[in-house]
Protein backbone atom coordinates (compact mmCIF):
# COMPACT_ATOMS: atom_id res chain seq x y z
CA UNK A 1 0.00 0.00 0.00
CA UNK A 2 2.92 2.31 0.64
CA UNK A 3 4.38 4.07 -2.34
CA UNK A 4 8.00 4.10 -3.50
CA UNK A 5 10.18 7.11 -2.69
CA UNK A 6 10.82 8.97 -5.95
CA UNK A 7 13.08 11.86 -6.90
CA UNK A 8 12.12 14.89 -8.96
CA UNK A 9 12.74 12.99 -12.18
CA UNK A 10 10.46 10.11 -11.16
CA UNK A 11 13.21 7.57 -10.51
CA UNK A 12 12.84 5.19 -7.55
CA UNK A 13 15.20 6.11 -4.70
CA UNK A 14 13.81 3.72 -2.14
CA UNK A 15 11.36 0.90 -2.75
CA UNK A 16 8.41 0.63 -0.41
CA UNK A 17 8.50 -2.48 1.82
CA UNK A 18 5.84 -5.15 1.49
CA UNK A 19 3.88 -4.66 4.67
CA UNK A 20 0.33 -5.82 5.24
CA UNK A 21 -1.77 -2.98 6.60
CA UNK A 22 -5.45 -2.48 7.23
CA UNK A 23 -7.24 -1.15 4.19
CA UNK A 24 -9.50 1.79 4.94
CA UNK A 25 -11.82 1.07 1.96
CA UNK A 26 -12.08 -0.70 -1.35
CA UNK A 27 -11.86 2.61 -3.18
CA UNK A 28 -8.57 3.39 -1.48
CA UNK A 29 -6.88 0.18 -2.55
CA UNK A 30 -8.47 0.47 -5.99
CA UNK A 31 -6.85 3.90 -6.33
CA UNK A 32 -3.48 2.35 -5.52
CA UNK A 33 -4.04 -0.32 -8.17
CA UNK A 34 -4.90 2.34 -10.74
CA UNK A 35 -1.76 4.25 -9.80
CA UNK A 36 0.35 1.10 -10.25
CA UNK A 37 -1.29 0.54 -13.63
CA UNK A 38 -0.36 4.07 -14.72
CA UNK A 39 3.23 3.49 -13.63
CA UNK A 40 3.33 0.24 -15.61
CA UNK A 41 1.99 1.95 -18.74
CA UNK A 42 4.56 4.75 -18.42
CA UNK A 43 7.42 2.28 -18.11
CA UNK A 44 6.11 -0.03 -20.83
CA UNK A 45 4.52 2.12 -23.58
CA UNK A 46 4.75 -0.76 -26.08
CA UNK A 47 2.74 -3.01 -23.73
CA UNK A 48 0.29 -0.37 -22.54
CA UNK A 49 -2.84 -1.91 -20.99
CA UNK A 50 -6.32 -0.36 -20.92
CA UNK A 51 -7.44 -2.16 -17.78
CA UNK A 52 -10.53 -1.26 -15.80
CA UNK A 53 -10.06 -2.04 -12.12
CA UNK A 54 -13.59 -2.93 -11.09
CA UNK A 55 -14.39 -4.89 -7.93
CA UNK A 56 -14.14 -8.37 -9.48
CA UNK A 57 -10.86 -7.57 -11.25
CA UNK A 58 -9.54 -6.04 -8.04
CA UNK A 59 -10.28 -9.28 -6.18
CA UNK A 60 -8.37 -11.34 -8.80
CA UNK A 61 -5.47 -8.87 -8.69
CA UNK A 62 -5.23 -9.13 -4.90
CA UNK A 63 -5.28 -12.94 -4.99
CA UNK A 64 -2.65 -13.09 -7.72
CA UNK A 65 -0.41 -10.49 -6.08
CA UNK A 66 -0.55 -12.27 -2.72
CA UNK A 67 0.18 -15.64 -4.36
CA UNK A 68 3.20 -14.73 -6.47
CA UNK A 69 4.63 -12.50 -3.73
CA UNK A 70 4.84 -15.48 -1.40
CA UNK A 71 7.91 -17.78 -1.53
CA UNK A 72 7.36 -20.62 -4.02
CA UNK A 73 4.01 -19.10 -4.86
CA UNK A 74 2.56 -20.12 -8.21
CA UNK A 75 -0.90 -19.60 -9.61
CA UNK A 76 -3.22 -21.10 -12.18
CA UNK A 77 -5.74 -18.70 -13.67
CA UNK A 78 -8.70 -20.54 -15.16
CA UNK A 79 -11.12 -18.67 -17.38
CA UNK A 80 -12.21 -18.26 -20.96
CA UNK A 81 -10.09 -16.20 -23.31
CA UNK A 82 -10.33 -12.47 -22.88
CA UNK A 83 -11.02 -12.57 -19.15
CA UNK A 84 -8.01 -10.39 -18.38
CA UNK A 85 -5.76 -13.16 -17.01
CA UNK A 86 -2.64 -12.07 -18.90
CA UNK A 87 -3.12 -8.36 -18.22
CA UNK A 88 -3.69 -8.87 -14.50
CA UNK A 89 -0.59 -11.10 -14.34
CA UNK A 90 1.54 -8.38 -15.91
CA UNK A 91 0.19 -5.80 -13.47
CA UNK A 92 0.64 -8.10 -10.47
CA UNK A 93 4.20 -8.87 -11.53
CA UNK A 94 4.92 -5.16 -11.83
CA UNK A 95 3.45 -4.49 -8.39
CA UNK A 96 5.62 -7.26 -6.90
CA UNK A 97 8.69 -5.86 -8.69
CA UNK A 98 9.28 -9.15 -10.51
CA UNK A 99 10.99 -9.87 -13.79
CA UNK A 100 8.17 -10.74 -16.17
CA UNK A 101 8.83 -13.46 -18.75
CA UNK A 102 6.62 -14.93 -21.44
CA UNK A 103 7.61 -17.25 -24.27
CA UNK A 104 8.16 -15.59 -27.64
CA UNK A 105 6.42 -18.34 -29.53
CA UNK A 106 7.49 -19.17 -33.08
CA UNK A 107 6.80 -22.04 -35.46
CA UNK A 108 10.15 -23.63 -34.71
CA UNK A 109 9.92 -23.19 -30.94
CA UNK A 110 10.46 -26.56 -29.23
CA UNK A 111 11.40 -28.14 -25.91
CA UNK A 112 15.09 -27.24 -26.26
CA UNK A 113 14.17 -23.58 -26.76
CA UNK A 114 12.05 -23.80 -23.62
CA UNK A 115 15.02 -25.26 -21.73
CA UNK A 116 17.22 -22.39 -22.91
CA UNK A 117 14.69 -19.85 -21.64
CA UNK A 118 14.22 -21.63 -18.32
CA UNK A 119 18.04 -21.75 -17.82
CA UNK A 120 18.11 -17.96 -17.97
CA UNK A 121 15.25 -17.79 -15.48
CA UNK A 122 17.07 -20.22 -13.18
CA UNK A 123 20.14 -17.98 -13.33
CA UNK A 124 18.07 -14.97 -12.35
CA UNK A 125 16.13 -16.75 -9.63
CA UNK A 126 19.09 -18.75 -8.22
CA UNK A 127 22.51 -17.06 -8.13
CA UNK A 128 21.15 -13.54 -8.73
CA UNK A 129 18.22 -13.97 -6.36
CA UNK A 130 15.75 -12.02 -8.55
CA UNK A 131 12.03 -12.60 -8.24
CA UNK A 132 10.79 -13.94 -11.57
CA UNK A 133 7.25 -14.40 -12.90
CA UNK A 134 6.93 -16.97 -15.69
CA UNK A 135 3.62 -16.63 -17.54
CA UNK A 136 2.43 -19.43 -19.81
CA UNK A 137 -0.91 -19.59 -21.64
CA UNK A 138 -2.75 -22.33 -23.52
CA UNK A 139 -1.45 -21.02 -26.83
CA UNK A 140 2.18 -21.43 -25.71
CA UNK A 141 1.85 -25.10 -24.77
CA UNK A 142 2.96 -26.46 -28.15
CA UNK A 143 3.67 -29.90 -26.74
CA UNK A 144 2.69 -31.92 -23.69
CA UNK A 145 6.40 -32.12 -22.92
CA UNK A 146 6.21 -28.41 -21.99
CA UNK A 147 3.76 -29.22 -19.19
CA UNK A 148 5.82 -32.23 -18.16
CA UNK A 149 8.79 -29.93 -17.62
CA UNK A 150 6.67 -27.43 -15.68
CA UNK A 151 5.22 -30.29 -13.61
CA UNK A 152 8.73 -31.39 -12.58
CA UNK A 153 9.78 -27.82 -11.85
CA UNK A 154 6.82 -27.23 -9.53
CA UNK A 155 7.31 -30.58 -7.82
CA UNK A 156 11.07 -30.57 -7.18
CA UNK A 157 12.41 -27.32 -8.59
CA UNK A 158 14.44 -29.33 -11.08
CA UNK A 159 13.69 -30.29 -14.69
CA UNK A 160 15.30 -33.52 -15.92
CA UNK A 161 17.80 -32.81 -18.69
CA UNK A 162 17.72 -29.05 -18.15
CA UNK A 163 21.20 -28.65 -16.66
CA UNK A 164 24.24 -30.53 -17.81
CA UNK A 165 27.21 -31.67 -15.72
CA UNK A 166 29.10 -28.44 -16.37
CA UNK A 167 26.15 -26.38 -15.17
CA UNK A 168 25.78 -28.53 -12.05
CA UNK A 169 29.47 -28.06 -11.29
CA UNK A 170 29.35 -24.30 -11.88
CA UNK A 171 26.18 -23.52 -9.95
CA UNK A 172 27.50 -24.54 -6.49
CA UNK A 173 30.49 -22.27 -7.02
CA UNK A 174 28.16 -19.36 -7.90
CA UNK A 175 25.95 -19.96 -4.89
CA UNK A 176 28.72 -20.59 -2.30
CA UNK A 177 29.26 -16.98 -1.25
CA UNK A 178 25.55 -16.27 -1.19
CA UNK A 179 24.88 -19.37 0.93
CA UNK A 180 27.63 -18.64 3.41
CA UNK A 181 26.54 -15.02 3.78
CA UNK A 182 22.90 -15.93 4.21
CA UNK A 183 23.43 -18.90 6.55
CA UNK A 184 26.35 -17.30 8.36
CA UNK A 185 28.70 -20.26 7.93
CA UNK A 186 32.42 -19.57 8.19
CA UNK A 187 35.37 -21.79 7.66
CA UNK A 188 35.09 -24.84 5.49
CA UNK A 189 33.18 -24.75 2.18
CA UNK A 190 29.83 -26.50 2.27
CA UNK A 191 29.52 -29.69 0.24
CA UNK A 192 28.23 -29.42 -3.37
CA UNK A 193 25.05 -31.35 -2.49
CA UNK A 194 24.14 -28.73 0.10
CA UNK A 195 24.80 -25.91 -2.34
CA UNK A 196 22.78 -27.70 -5.01
CA UNK A 197 19.82 -28.10 -2.63
CA UNK A 198 20.20 -24.45 -1.66
CA UNK A 199 20.13 -23.49 -5.33
CA UNK A 200 16.99 -25.51 -6.03
CA UNK A 201 15.20 -24.09 -2.99
CA UNK A 202 16.20 -20.60 -4.01
CA UNK A 203 14.82 -21.23 -7.52
CA UNK A 204 11.56 -22.63 -6.12
CA UNK A 205 11.16 -19.59 -3.87
CA UNK A 206 11.96 -16.95 -6.49
CA UNK A 207 10.58 -18.50 -9.70
CA UNK A 208 6.81 -18.02 -9.71
CA UNK A 209 4.81 -19.88 -12.32
CA UNK A 210 1.53 -18.41 -13.58
CA UNK A 211 -0.50 -20.66 -15.88
CA UNK A 212 -3.41 -19.08 -17.77
CA UNK A 213 -5.68 -21.89 -18.98
CA UNK A 214 -9.14 -21.99 -20.48
CA UNK A 215 -11.64 -24.50 -19.04
CA UNK A 216 -13.30 -24.89 -22.46
CA UNK A 217 -10.10 -26.39 -23.87
CA UNK A 218 -10.73 -30.09 -24.52
CA UNK A 219 -7.28 -30.92 -23.08
CA UNK A 220 -7.88 -29.15 -19.79
CA UNK A 221 -9.34 -32.22 -18.07
CA UNK A 222 -6.70 -34.55 -19.54
CA UNK A 223 -3.89 -32.31 -18.36
CA UNK A 224 -5.32 -32.26 -14.84
CA UNK A 225 -5.04 -36.05 -14.75
CA UNK A 226 -1.64 -36.33 -16.45
CA UNK A 227 0.11 -33.50 -14.60
CA UNK A 228 -1.33 -33.34 -11.07
CA UNK A 229 1.46 -31.16 -9.67
CA UNK A 230 0.68 -28.50 -12.23
CA UNK A 231 -2.73 -28.17 -10.58
CA UNK A 232 -1.93 -29.05 -6.98
CA UNK A 233 1.24 -26.96 -6.89
CA UNK A 234 -0.59 -23.81 -7.96
CA UNK A 235 -3.19 -21.65 -6.29
CA UNK A 236 -6.16 -21.91 -8.64
CA UNK A 237 -8.18 -18.77 -9.31
CA UNK A 238 -11.32 -19.16 -11.43
CA UNK A 239 -12.29 -16.24 -13.64
CA UNK A 240 -16.07 -16.43 -13.74
CA UNK A 241 -18.18 -14.39 -16.21
CA UNK A 242 -18.26 -10.73 -15.34
CA UNK A 243 -21.32 -9.65 -13.37
CA UNK A 244 -23.49 -6.90 -14.74
CA UNK A 245 -21.96 -4.39 -12.31
CA UNK A 246 -18.51 -5.17 -13.71
CA UNK A 247 -19.76 -4.81 -17.28
CA UNK A 248 -21.25 -1.41 -16.44
CA UNK A 249 -18.01 -0.34 -14.73
CA UNK A 250 -15.96 -1.30 -17.78
CA UNK A 251 -18.30 0.42 -20.22
CA UNK A 252 -18.37 3.51 -17.97
CA UNK A 253 -14.59 3.70 -18.09
CA UNK A 254 -14.44 3.62 -21.90
CA UNK A 255 -17.58 5.65 -22.59
CA UNK A 256 -16.78 8.41 -20.08
CA UNK A 257 -13.30 8.83 -21.56
CA UNK A 258 -14.81 8.80 -25.05
CA UNK A 259 -16.08 12.09 -26.41
CA UNK A 260 -19.80 11.77 -27.17
CA UNK A 261 -22.03 14.68 -28.09
CA UNK A 262 -24.69 13.85 -25.55
CA UNK A 263 -25.69 14.76 -21.97
CA UNK A 264 -24.07 12.97 -19.02
CA UNK A 265 -27.33 11.21 -18.18
CA UNK A 266 -27.48 9.69 -21.66
CA UNK A 267 -23.90 8.44 -21.25
CA UNK A 268 -24.86 6.70 -18.03
CA UNK A 269 -27.86 5.09 -19.66
CA UNK A 270 -25.63 3.98 -22.53
CA UNK A 271 -23.17 2.24 -20.21
CA UNK A 272 -26.01 0.40 -18.46
CA UNK A 273 -27.48 -0.59 -21.82
CA UNK A 274 -24.12 -1.98 -23.01
CA UNK A 275 -23.91 -4.21 -19.95
CA UNK A 276 -27.46 -5.45 -20.47
CA UNK A 277 -26.78 -6.15 -24.15
CA UNK A 278 -23.78 -8.32 -23.24
CA UNK A 279 -25.82 -10.27 -20.71
CA UNK A 280 -28.59 -10.73 -23.28
CA UNK A 281 -26.10 -12.09 -25.84
CA UNK A 282 -24.69 -14.42 -23.20
CA UNK A 283 -28.20 -15.71 -22.45
CA UNK A 284 -28.87 -16.25 -26.16
CA UNK A 285 -25.63 -18.25 -26.42
CA UNK A 286 -26.87 -20.51 -23.61
CA UNK A 287 -30.16 -21.03 -25.43
CA UNK A 288 -28.25 -21.73 -28.64
CA UNK A 289 -26.22 -24.41 -26.85
CA UNK A 290 -29.35 -26.04 -25.46
CA UNK A 291 -30.99 -26.15 -28.88
CA UNK A 292 -28.03 -26.80 -31.19
CA UNK A 293 -25.52 -28.37 -28.74
CA UNK A 294 -22.84 -26.06 -30.03
CA UNK A 295 -20.76 -23.64 -27.95
CA UNK A 296 -20.56 -19.95 -28.77
CA UNK A 297 -18.51 -18.15 -26.15
CA UNK A 298 -19.05 -14.52 -25.32
CA UNK A 299 -16.02 -13.46 -23.32
CA UNK A 300 -15.05 -10.19 -21.65
CA UNK A 301 -12.76 -9.66 -24.64
CA UNK A 302 -15.86 -9.84 -26.83
CA UNK A 303 -17.42 -7.18 -24.64
CA UNK A 304 -14.37 -4.94 -25.05
CA UNK A 305 -14.52 -5.53 -28.81
CA UNK A 306 -18.19 -4.57 -28.71
CA UNK A 307 -17.35 -1.29 -26.97
CA UNK A 308 -14.49 -0.62 -29.41
CA UNK A 309 -16.82 -1.34 -32.35
CA UNK A 310 -19.35 1.11 -30.91
CA UNK A 311 -16.69 3.80 -30.57
CA UNK A 312 -15.51 3.19 -34.13
CA UNK A 313 -19.06 3.24 -35.50
CA UNK A 314 -19.92 6.39 -33.52
CA UNK A 315 -16.76 8.14 -34.72
CA UNK A 316 -17.46 7.17 -38.33
CA UNK A 317 -21.10 8.24 -38.19
CA UNK A 318 -20.27 11.44 -36.29
CA UNK A 319 -17.64 12.39 -38.85
CA UNK A 320 -20.18 11.70 -41.59
CA UNK A 321 -22.79 13.87 -39.87
CA UNK A 322 -20.18 16.53 -39.19
CA UNK A 323 -19.23 16.52 -42.87
CA UNK A 324 -22.90 16.79 -43.86
CA UNK A 325 -23.28 19.63 -41.38
CA UNK A 326 -20.32 21.41 -42.94
CA UNK A 327 -21.80 20.88 -46.39
CA UNK A 328 -25.16 22.24 -45.22
CA UNK A 329 -23.43 25.20 -43.57
CA UNK A 330 -21.58 25.90 -46.82
CA UNK A 331 -24.87 25.57 -48.70
CA UNK A 332 -26.57 28.02 -46.34
CA UNK A 333 -23.62 30.37 -46.71
CA UNK A 334 -23.93 30.16 -50.48
CA UNK A 335 -27.67 30.79 -50.19
CA UNK A 336 -27.00 33.86 -48.05
CA UNK A 337 -24.49 35.09 -50.62
CA UNK A 338 -27.03 34.40 -53.36
CA UNK A 339 -29.69 36.34 -51.43
CA UNK A 340 -27.33 39.31 -51.16
CA UNK A 341 -26.51 39.04 -54.84
CA UNK A 342 -30.22 38.85 -55.68
CA UNK A 343 -30.93 42.01 -53.69
CA UNK A 344 -28.09 43.81 -55.48
CA UNK A 345 -29.35 42.49 -58.81
CA UNK A 346 -32.85 43.73 -57.98
CA UNK A 347 -31.46 47.26 -57.66
CA UNK A 348 -29.55 46.90 -60.90
CA UNK A 349 -32.61 45.35 -62.54
CA UNK A 350 -34.75 48.23 -61.41
CA UNK A 351 -32.35 50.66 -63.05
CA UNK A 352 -32.18 48.54 -66.15
CA UNK A 353 -36.00 48.31 -66.24
CA UNK A 354 -36.18 52.11 -66.19
CA UNK A 355 -33.71 52.22 -69.06
CA UNK A 356 -35.68 49.53 -70.83
CA UNK A 357 -38.93 51.46 -70.41
CA UNK A 358 -37.31 54.55 -71.87
CA UNK A 359 -35.85 52.53 -74.72
CA UNK A 360 -39.22 50.84 -75.27
CA UNK A 361 -40.97 54.19 -75.41
CA UNK A 362 -38.39 55.49 -77.88
CA UNK A 363 -38.72 52.31 -79.89
CA UNK A 364 -42.51 52.57 -79.94
CA UNK A 365 -42.22 56.17 -81.08
CA UNK A 366 -39.77 55.14 -83.77
CA UNK A 367 -42.03 52.28 -84.80
CA UNK A 368 -44.94 54.70 -85.03
CA UNK A 369 -42.92 57.01 -87.23
CA UNK A 370 -41.79 54.07 -89.31
CA UNK A 371 -45.39 52.95 -89.60
CA UNK A 372 -46.43 56.36 -90.87
CA UNK A 373 -43.50 56.40 -93.26
CA UNK A 374 -44.43 52.89 -94.39
CA UNK A 375 -47.94 54.06 -95.06
CA UNK A 376 -46.60 56.99 -97.10
CA UNK A 377 -44.24 54.62 -98.82
CA UNK A 378 -47.16 52.32 -99.58
CA UNK A 379 -49.00 55.27 -101.14
CA UNK A 380 -45.91 56.21 -103.13
CA UNK A 381 -45.53 52.58 -104.07
CA UNK A 382 -49.09 52.50 -105.29
CA UNK A 383 -48.42 55.68 -107.29
CA UNK A 384 -45.20 54.20 -108.63
CA UNK A 385 -47.06 51.01 -109.45
CA UNK A 386 -49.60 53.11 -111.30
CA UNK A 387 -46.90 54.98 -113.16
CA UNK A 388 -45.16 51.68 -113.80
CA UNK A 389 -48.30 50.18 -115.17
CA UNK A 390 -48.79 53.27 -117.34
CA UNK A 391 -45.21 53.07 -118.46
CA UNK A 392 -45.66 49.42 -119.19
CA UNK A 393 -48.73 50.21 -121.17
CA UNK A 394 -46.93 53.03 -123.00
CA UNK A 395 -43.98 50.73 -123.57
CA UNK A 396 -46.28 48.15 -125.07
CA UNK A 397 -47.78 50.84 -127.26
CA UNK A 398 -44.34 52.11 -128.19
CA UNK A 399 -43.23 48.59 -129.01
CA UNK A 400 -46.24 48.18 -131.23
CA UNK A 401 -45.52 51.53 -132.92
CA UNK A 402 -41.85 50.53 -133.15
CA UNK A 403 -42.76 47.26 -134.74
CA UNK A 404 -45.05 49.13 -137.14
CA UNK A 405 -42.33 51.66 -137.83
CA UNK A 406 -39.87 48.86 -138.50
CA UNK A 407 -42.32 47.31 -140.89
CA UNK A 408 -42.80 50.67 -142.61
CA UNK A 409 -39.03 51.19 -142.49
CA UNK A 410 -38.43 47.87 -144.14
CA UNK A 411 -40.93 48.80 -146.74
CA UNK A 412 -39.31 52.25 -147.28
CA UNK A 413 -35.74 50.93 -147.43
CA UNK A 414 -35.94 49.97 -151.06
CA UNK A 415 -37.14 53.47 -151.86
CA UNK A 416 -34.38 54.87 -149.71
CA UNK A 417 -31.79 52.93 -151.55
CA UNK A 418 -33.28 54.12 -154.79
CA UNK A 419 -33.21 57.66 -153.50
CA UNK A 420 -29.61 57.26 -152.42
CA UNK A 421 -28.86 55.94 -155.88
CA UNK A 422 -30.64 58.87 -157.35
CA UNK A 423 -28.79 61.28 -155.07
CA UNK A 424 -25.52 59.74 -156.04
CA UNK A 425 -26.48 60.15 -159.63
CA UNK A 426 -26.79 63.92 -159.12
CA UNK A 427 -24.02 65.78 -160.79
CA UNK A 428 -22.38 69.05 -160.05
CA UNK A 429 -24.01 70.60 -163.02
CA UNK A 430 -27.41 69.60 -161.66
CA UNK A 431 -26.61 71.31 -158.35
CA UNK A 432 -25.49 74.40 -160.14
CA UNK A 433 -28.66 74.32 -162.14
CA UNK A 434 -30.72 74.17 -158.98
CA UNK A 435 -28.80 77.02 -157.39
CA UNK A 436 -29.80 79.14 -160.38
CA UNK A 437 -33.48 78.61 -159.68
CA UNK A 438 -34.69 81.69 -157.83
CA UNK A 439 -38.18 80.65 -157.03
CA UNK A 440 -38.57 76.91 -156.99
CA UNK A 441 -42.01 75.51 -157.33
CA UNK A 442 -43.82 73.56 -154.59
CA UNK A 443 -42.80 70.19 -155.86
CA UNK A 444 -39.14 71.01 -155.68
CA UNK A 445 -39.54 72.29 -152.09
CA UNK A 446 -41.22 69.07 -151.03
CA UNK A 447 -38.45 67.02 -152.57
CA UNK A 448 -35.79 69.02 -150.76
CA UNK A 449 -37.66 68.68 -147.45
CA UNK A 450 -37.70 64.93 -147.88
CA UNK A 451 -34.02 64.92 -148.63
CA UNK A 452 -33.42 66.96 -145.49
CA UNK A 453 -35.37 64.48 -143.36
CA UNK A 454 -33.46 61.56 -144.77
CA UNK A 455 -30.01 63.00 -144.26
Amino acid sequence: MRGDVLNDEGDVIEEAPFVYEACPSNEFIKGIAVEKLEIFNEKNPAKKMALVIFDDAMAHLLRLTRTINAPAGSAMLVGVGGSGKTSLTRLASSICRQFMFQIALTKSYNLMNLFDDVKLLYERAGPKGESVCFLMTDAEVKSESFLEAINSMLATGEIPGLLGKEDKDLIPVQCKNIYMKEVGVKGEDPPPSVLWSYFLNRVKDNLHMVLAFSPVNVKFRERAQKFPTVFSGCAIDWFLPWPEEALISVSSKFVNDFEIDTPKETKQNLTVHMGKVHKMVDSVCSVYFQQMRRYVYVTPKSYLSFIAAYQLLYTTKYKGIDKEEQNIAKGLEKLAEATTDVEAMKIVLKEENAKLDAATEATNKLLKELDEKNKKADIKAEEVNGVTEACEAQRSLIEVERDQANIELQAALPYLKKAEGAVKSIKQADISEIKLIRNPNAMIKIIFDCVNILF
